[in-house]
C-alpha cells in the first residue's frame, strides 16, 4: 500500500465508495434529483476564518496521525474544508427515506461532504465534513452547520463511544468564521449564529435510506450494486452475489440494529430523529440533532420539538421504529431476495430478541446475574414505579448500586435516603413513597438469591450505569462559554465522558439532576432537527 502525503496531512487514502460504486455524471453543483448514481462529486465551501478549536486526540491516532499534526496549517486547511487533498474526489451521498413514517423521496447528503476513505491498522475510517457547504442534495438549504449543534455532535458522538455504544466518531472541531441563519425553533425567529464544521469519522456512512432510493425508483442494478459492495467491504465474512448472502446480509443488519437500541434503552439515550435515513446499516449510532438522556425517568419523552404531538420518536418507542425502520429496510431488499418469508423471519427474530435482552440488560443493571422467573415483574414494577415521581435515571441506577442486601439498624428507609438525590420534588406522598419501599423490599429478597457480595454487586452494576452522561444542560454550557471565545469546556466535558463509569473525584458537579433553569431553556429540553 502507498501512504499518499498530498498537503502534508499523511493518511493512508484507500477510497472504495468513489471508487467502485457509479456517480452522478452531472458534476455541477445544482439543486436537482439524482438517478442511477450513488454519489455526486462535491467540493467543500472554503470558510473565510477557520479556527480550529478542538481535536479528538483518540480519533486523530484512529486515522493515522500523530500528536501535534493537528497543529499543521494543512490539518486545518482540509477539516475545514479549504482545502482538497491530493488523491482524493471528495462527494455526496444519494439516498431516499422515510421521515416521521412518510416517505420523503431523494434526500442525499444535504450539508455533508464525504473527503476521502483511509486505512489505518487494517482499520477503515470515512472522513465526512458536516457542515462545509451545499451540496446537490441541499434542497433549499445552504449545507451549513452551527456552532451550537457542531459541539453536540463533536461531544456526543465521543461520549457515546465511551458508553460503549455503537456511533459514528469525530475528529474536529472547526469554527468557520462566517454568520449562519438558523430558526432554532421553526418559528419565525430566524437569528444568526457562527458557523462551524465537525469531522465525522466511522467505517462507513451507509443508511438505510442508500438502499432505499434505487428500490423506490426501481433500479435493481445499483440496488445490487450497492448491496454487493456493502458486503463486500463491511461483511466480508458473508458469501457474496447470492440469495443467502442478502437474507444473512439483512440478519446481521438486524442483530447490529438490535444491539444498539439496547445500548440506548441501558443508558437512557434518546435519539430523537428516528428516520431511516439516519439509521447507519453497521448499527452505528447516527446523526447527532435533537438527541437527549433522560433526566425524569419518563417512555414518553422525546428531545424533538418537531415531534411534540406525535411523539413517534421518544424514548419508550425506540424498539418499534427499529423494527419498523428494518421493515422497510426488507421491502428495499426483496427484489434481490426474490421472496419476503426468509426477511420476515428475521424481522420475527428481532421481536422475540428483544424483550430477552432487554431483560438481560436491566438484570445487568440491578446487578442481578442469576435467572428467576420474577425478575420481569420486578423490572416492570421498578419501571412504574420510577415514573410515579420525576426521578433521573442516570443518579438513580448509580446510586442503587450502593444498595445494601440486608436492612442496617437504620430502618428500611435507608433505601429511600439511598436515592432522594435522584428526586427532583423535595418531596413525595405516602403512596409514592410505599410504592419504593415495597419494591425495595422486593428486591432485597432477590438479591438474596445471588452469591455476590454487596461491594461486588456494587463494582459489576457500576460497569453497566455511568456516573456521567451528556445531558443537555452540560452541552450547552459548553455552548454558551464558546459563542464567548472559551472553549475550556469543550475540553473538560471531552476528557470527563472519556471515563463515564469512574467515579473521578473533583468532577462531582457533574453528577447532578438538571437544574431547574434548564427546565424549559431552548438547547436544554428543547430541540429541534436543526439543533
Amino acid at each position: 500500500m502507498v501512504t499518499k502525503k498530498g498537503n502534508n496531512v499523511k493518511l493512508n487514502i484507500q477510497d472504495t465508495f468513489n471508487k467502485e460504486l457509479p456517480a452522478d455524471p452531472d458534476h455541477s453543483n445544482t439543486r436537482r434529483q439524482i438517478h442511477e448514481a450513488c454519489f455526486s462529486y462535491v467540493t467543500p465551501r472554503i470558510p473565510s476564518q477557520p479556527e480550529l478549536i478542538h481535536v479528538s486526540d483518540e480519533m486523530l491516532s484512529a486515522i493515522g496521525l500523530l500528536p501535534g499534526d493537528q497543529s499543521h496549517p494543512d490539518f486545518l486547511a482540509v477539516f475545514s474544508g479549504a482545502k482538497v487533498m491530493e488523491h482524493t474526489q471528495p462527494y455526496a451521498m444519494c439516498y431516499g427515506g422515510h421521515q416521521f413514517g412518510q416517505w420523503a423521496g431523494q434526500l442525499g447528503d444535504g450539508r455533508a461532504i464525504n473527503l476521502t476513505e483511509v486505512v489505518h491498522r487494517q482499520q477503515r475510517w470515512a472522513l465526512q465534513l458536516k457542515g462545509a457547504g451545499e451540496t446537490p442534495y441541499s434542497r433549499s438549504a445552504d449545507g451549513l452547520a452551527v456552532l451550537r449543534s457542531s459541539i453536540r455532535e463533536h461531544l456526543c458522538s465521543e461520549a457515546m463511544y465511551h458508553l460503549g455504544v455503537p456511533t459514528t466518531r469525530s475528529l474536529s472541531l472547526v469554527l468557520t468564521g462566517d454568520q449562519v441563519l438558523r430558526d432554532v425553533l421553526y418559528n419565525g425567529n430566524a437569528a444568526y449564529e457562527k458557523g462551524a464544521v465537525v469531522c465525522r469519522v466511522a467505517p462507513s456512512f451507509i443508511r438505510f435510506g442508500n438502499f432505499q432510493i434505487f428500490a423506490a425508483r426501481r433500479d435493481m442494478d445499483n440496488l445490487k450494486k450497492l448491496t454487493d459492495y456493502t458486503i463486500r467491504h463491511f461483511f466480508p465474512h458473508l458469501p457474496s452475489g447470492s440469495t443467502e448472502s442478502y437474507i444473512q446480509f439483512f440478519q446481521e443488519v438486524t442483530d447490529l440494529t438490535l444491539a444498539m437500541v439496547i445500548h440506548w434503552q441501558r443508558v437512557g439515550f434518546v435519539h430523537g430523529v428516528m428516520n431511516t435515513d439516519n439509521m447507519s446499516i453497521l448499527g452505528l449510532t447516527i446523526d447527532y440533532g435533537p438527541y437527549g438522556w433522560l433526566e425524569g425517568y419518563d417512555p414518553d419523552w422525546t428531545p424533538n420539538t418537531t415531534d411534540a404531538q406525535g411523539k413517534r420518536y421518544r424514548f419508550g418507542n425506540q424498539p418499534s421504529i427499529a423494527i419498523w425502520n428494518l421493515l422497510q429496510l426488507a421491502n428495499t431488499l426483496v427484489p434481490l431476495v426474490e421472496d419476503t418469508k426468509p426477511l420476515e423471519e428475521i424481522l420475527y427474530t428481532f421481536q422475540k430478541q428483544y424483550p430477552v435482552q432487554y431483560l438481560d440488560m436491566m438484570r445487568q443493571k440491578l446487578g442481578l446475574h442469576n435467572e428467576e422467573t420474577n425478575d420481569q415483574q420486578l423490572i416492570t414494577d421498578l419501571e412504574h414505579t420510577l415514573n410515579l415521581t420525576e426521578t433521573d435515571m442516570t443518579i438513580f441506577f448509580r446510586k442503587l448500586a450502593s444498595f445494601k442486601k440486608s436492612i442496617s439498624s437504620e430502618g428500611e428507609n435507608q433505601d429511600l435516603s439511598l436515592i432522594r438525590e435522584a428526586f427532583y420534588q423535595d418531596t413525595i406522598d405516602d403512596a409514592i413513597q410505599k410504592s419504593w419501599l415495597d419494591w425495595f423490599d422486593r428486591y432485597r429478597l432477590r438479591l438474596a438469591k445471588e452469591d455476590k457480595t454487596d461491594p461486588e454487586r456494587q463494582t459489576l452494576m457500576n460497569q453497566v450505569n455511568p456516573k456521567y452522561v451528556l445531558r443537555n444542560y452540560m452541552a450547552q454550557l459548553a455552548i454558551d462559554k464558546a459563542d464567548q471565545g472559551d472553549y475550556v469546556l469543550i475540553e473538560e466535558l471531552y476528557q470527563l465522558l472519556k471515563k463515564p463509569y469512574d467515579e473521578q473525584p473533583g468532577h462531582e458537579k457533574w453528577f447532578a439532576k438538571r437544574p431547574e433553569w434548564a427546565r424549559h431553556k431552548v438547547g436544554c429540553s428543547m430541540l429541534s432537527c436543526s439543533s
